[in-house]
């Protein structure tokens, strides 16, 4: 007979990720061991490896989970049939709303994808090409027959995101600008430059 999942499976896994990822923010995941990530996870290292038979399976998962979190809030945040500005900036804020509470699984998906197998990595570069196609329909709304006659529609797109996935290394919550203010910031510089583009 197949043992059956416990209850609390799915909150012990994500209370493990969330965990570990901020292990191997601090750390670098070369250097955190699984002695290490169970003890500070106060787990037993057989609980442990019962969730992740290895590191490297533990690194995939919470890069999977992170993305799979921040395509499915920009999904369900994606309204196309919305002014071209309106969509942008109610991408924007879902991603930065998504990346709320995510500043660990952020930086280890920035710094330990490119340490996965080859087959593991597009894996999750199809959710980040998932995640970058949504932002350039929006940013090729605003300005079609610039886009559409050079391959510009790349780089501003990855600019935008260059914007974005930086965001954690200086903001604060109640210390300047809200997420909800820097959203409308971003946006604007975009929408500001594709549509001086001739």
């Amino acid at each position: 007979m197949a043992r059956t999942r416990a209850k609390d499976y799915d909150d012990k896994r994500d209370a493990m990720l969330h965990g570990a990822a901020r292990i191997f923010a601090r750390d670098g995941y070369d250097r955190a061991s699984m002695n290490q990530l169970a003890t500070e996870l106060g787990v037993s290292k057989a609980l442990l490896y019962h969730y992740y038979t290895s590191k490297e399976a533990l690194l995939f998962d919470i890069i999977e989970t992170h993305l799979q979190e921040l395509v499915e809030a920009v999904e369900e945040a994606d309204r196309p049939g919305a002014p071209p500005q309106e969509r942008l900036e109610g991408l924007v804020t879902a991603l930065l709303e998504a990346y709320r509470d995510a500043d660990n699984e952020h930086r280890v998906q920035l710094s330990g994808l490119q340490l996965l197998p080859d087959t593991q990595q597009e894996e999750l570069k199809a959710l980040e090409r998932r995640l970058v196609a949504i932002f350039a329909e929006a940013i090729r709304q605003m300005n079609p027959d610039a886009f559409d006659s050079r391959p510009l529609l790349k780089p501003a797109t990855m600019s935008l995101f260059g914007m974005l996935n930086w965001f954690y290394m200086w903001f604060r919550e109640d210390r300047g600008i809200s997420r909800q203010d820097y959203a409308k910031l971003a946006t604007h510089l975009l929408v500001s430059g594709v549509k001086e583009l001739p």
